[in-house]
């Protein structure tokens, strides 16, 4: 592809996308900027214009995956008409959905996140993605649907039990589950331990 056809900001759109397509075929320990620019068609000097370096290519691959998994999210978090229960099993599907499709960037997104000089703009993002669910268990508090709690701690095991679905997903480890079967089940079970206890123990 020349390089010429690159215009208005696209060969970055081009340099991320090519490069989740190499994360997820041979990790992270694949990706260069100058084999990106020879997939691409560009010269080795291309990628410069818009990543200073390896890393910065990585981060911004985290950047990216944080806004599309987050802004599934909210999407599901925030759909109008629909009673907050429901909501609440929306974000699980949307999160694994993401994770089963975007393995390789779900991993790079953490680690970047988790690094020591990690950006705020990833921290922030990493953090919203929390926050999303927690203001969500945090409705369904307020309208009754769930018990009492922090909910930033409710959150985090809302987390813990999609994340370690999709984690079996990936790994190929449901045996002969469908993964839409095991994906309703954990959100069955999932909310049903949300619920307030009716005879109001703790």
């Amino acid at each position: 592809m020349a390089e010429g056809s690159y215009h208005h900001g696209n060969l970055r759109t081009a340099l991320l996308e090519r490069a989740e397509a190499v994360l997820a075929e041979s990790g992270a320990d694949g990706l260069s900027l100058r084999s990106l620019a020879r997939d691409l068609g560009v010269s080795h000097a291309a990628p410069s214009r818009h990543f200073r370096d390896r890393r910065a290519l990585l981060d911004a691959l985290a950047v990216s995956g944080f806004a599309t998994l987050n802004g599934a999210m909210r999407a599901a978090a925030e759909a109008p008409d629909r009673p907050v229960t429901a909501r609440l099993a929306e974000v699980g599907r949307a999160y694994l959905g993401f994770a089963v499709r975007h393995a390789a960037l779900l991993d790079l997104m953490f680690t970047a996140k988790h690094a020591e000089d990690s950006s705020n703009e990833l921290c922030e993002l990493g953090h919203d993605c929390l926050e999303i669910v927690a203001r969500l268990i945090a409705e369904a508090q307020r309208a009754g649907a769930v018990r009492d709690g922090d909910p930033v701690r409710l959150a985090l095991v809302a987390f813990s039990a999609t994340h370690g679905l999709a984690m079996l997903a990936v790994g190929s480890l449901l045996d002969d589950t469908p993964l839409a079967d095991a994906t309703d089940l954990t959100l069955d079970v999932l909310l049903a331990g949300l619920r307030p206890d009716p005879a109001g123990s703790p």
